[in-house]
């Protein structure tokens, strides 16, 4: 599976010109680390709620996005460092991921996505029920 980190993630100061306070805001932090059998995706996005996320596999794409509901409170902020909004993240999957027998979970402000290993195949595509 293969990914690519922000600027920040590889300790580099990246654009200057945008604070990093922004720049935090607009996609939740992943964590992903490799089992015997699985690759396992932490995606932090706490308040959030489960049937508001999305996540499907399109060709060798895996795509996780939250969409907030309408009617969103949009108070007038006086400080704020933390963000319940929308985000996309997006993964490229190598031919070692069992499409089929992904999962996903959303427990304790974690979406908690399993992506099993398998013997080389074609993937086609799919959505992902969170539990």
């Amino acid at each position: 599976m293969y990914y690519q980190q922000s600027c920040a993630a590889k300790g580099k100061p990246g654009n200057m010109g945008r604070p990093m306070l922004i720049r935090s805001k607009e996609r939740a932090a992943v964590n992903i680390y490799r089992t015997d059998n699985s690759y396992e995706l932490l995606v932090f996005a706490p308040g959030r709620i489960k049937e508001h996320f999305h996540i499907n596999v399109a060709g060798r794409e895996l795509r996780v996005s939250y969409t907030p509901p309408e009617g969103f409170p949009r108070p007038e902020w006086v400080l704020r460092e933390y963000s319940r909004g929308g985000f996309v993240r997006s993964f490229t999957l190598d031919g070692s991921i069992h499409v089929e027998g992904i999962t996903a979970r959303y427990e304790d402000g974690v979406l908690y996505v399993s992506l099993p290993f398998a013997a080389e195949q074609q993937g086609t595509g799919r959505a992902i029920a969170i539990a």
